[in-house]
């Protein structure tokens, strides 16, 4: 990724009154969101390599003076990482729960063994408890949601390592 190609896009994008900016090229998809504020700039980027943010960037004493509180995520979506995995999605809005009820053991934990048709979670919307059923068989690799949390349609929920 070329770094000054993302300074200049954070320069540009807290000098506009814009306060969310998604794009997706080359593989490569890059989220801003701001709130206004008069507050330090702080600049949070998870995804990025320590050893690839820019030293303004990564340096805590080196604050400006602008307006908006920043926050950067930038994910490499050509990147290996996943290639083996299959990700399953959220199919509605809601609340997702791993466990039918709080006094229940969760349905799938990290490196649990799953069937096609096996119940991952569950999604509540209005009431209505949704059963999320997996359509591969595998090892559940990763839990992108914590229990109890909303979450959004199309949403990431599982990386399954497929078999």
């Amino acid at each position: 990724m070329d770094l000054n190609y993302l300074r200049r896009l954070v320069k540009i994008f807290d000098e506009s009154k814009a306060t969310n900016l998604e794009i997706d090229e080359e593989g490569v998809y890059i989220k801003l969101s701001a709130k206004t504020s008069n507050q330090k700039v702080n600049y949070i980027s998870p995804i990025i390599p320590e050893s690839e943010i820019p030293q303004a960037y990564n340096n805590p004493n080196n604050q400006s003076s602008l307006t908006k509180d920043t926050t950067i995520q930038v994910t490499d979506t050509k990147s290996n990482s996943t290639e083996n995995y299959h990700t399953i999605y959220s199919p509605i809005v809601g609340t997702f729960y791993r466990a039918p009820s709080p006094d229940s053991p969760s349905f799938v934990e990290i490196g649990s063994k799953i069937k096609s048709g096996d119940t991952l979670c569950i999604i509540e919307a209005m009431k209505l408890m949704n059963e999320i059923e997996s359509d591969k068989n595998g090892i559940i690799e990763k839990i992108l949601v914590e229990n109890g949390k909303p979450v959004e349609f199309n949403q990431p929920l599982f990386l399954i390592k497929a078999e």
